[in-house]
């Protein structure tokens, strides 16, 4: 279908369920206020009509933001924006190796699987040698109930005495490789690549598959040219931002 509306054709770019794209984007617009707290928000069909998709497609976005608390639907009165979005839900990712050592305030870890592996699962020969084994943890990382990332976390099985037990949930994966005696952090890398949500993320990070996500890899190299930390984290999309500072 040729069409002239920017919505429709902004639409029709990515693979992302439509559904999907409509509710982030009826979430910015009461993020900045487009649609306001209080405000009434256009009919079902003025919607549908804006944006050419079906009335159940606009319907299924607003479920997703109405089971978020952001909108409230009465019978014969119509839709109205019951909060916006809360912005200390926001997760930084941190584009400097000091920031990534911060704790994120009010965030929960859970460790969902501990266990030992013999290789990892992708790294970079240019960067460094693998270690023969690796304690490889799964960690779920939430604030305020939500979870907003889920992470692989790959570390040398022969530094991790080093680490306090409690470290493994209360601290970035960085940090937990950070300042150990006897090792010195000689490269460290941080990739950001944005992709969408599969079974395996949908699931653990209580979203629909094909929700938007970030996916961050970060990998550390000792002084004698090992990988002692892989560092695989799957962010929500919709609860993160990436912060340059350009001075």
């Amino acid at each position: 279908m040729v069409t002239d509306n920017p919505t429709v054709k902004a639409l029709q770019k990515s693979n992302v369920a439509r559904y999907i794209q409509l509710a982030s984007m009826f979430r910015q617009k009461i993020s900045y206020g487009t649609w306001g707290v209080g405000e009434k928000i256009p009919t079902v069909k003025e919607l549908a009509d804006e944006c050419g998709v079906a009335t159940m497609t606009i319907r299924q976005a607003l479920d997703i933001i109405e089971n978020e608390g952001l909108i409230e639907r009465y019978r014969a009165k119509g839709t109205f924006v019951k909060d916006a979005p809360k912005q200390n839900l926001w997760c930084d990712v941190n584009t400097d190796f000091s920031g990534m050592l911060i704790a994120r305030q009010d965030a929960n870890i859970e460790i969902l699987s501990d266990g030992l592996v013999d290789r990892l699962p992708s790294h970079e020969e240019a960067l460094g040698k693998p270690a023969p084994i690796y304690r490889h943890l799964t960690r779920r990382h939430s604030r305020d109930g939500i979870a907003f990332l889920f992470a692989n976390v790959y570390l040398d099985e022969d530094i991790c005495p080093l680490i306090p037990e409690e470290s493994y949930t209360s601290v970035t994966s960085m940090r937990l490789i950070s300042d150990l005696p006897g090792q010195t952090i000689s490269n460290a890398k941080q990739v950001v690549t944005i992709g969408a949500a599969d079974l395996v993320t949908s699931t653990q990070l209580n979203i629909p598959i094909g929700h938007p996500v970030a996916h961050v890899q970060r990998t550390a190299v000792n002084q004698n040219g090992t990988i002692i930390l892989l560092a695989n984290g799957i962010y929500r999309g919709d609860l993160m931002k990436i912060e340059f500072n350009l001075q």
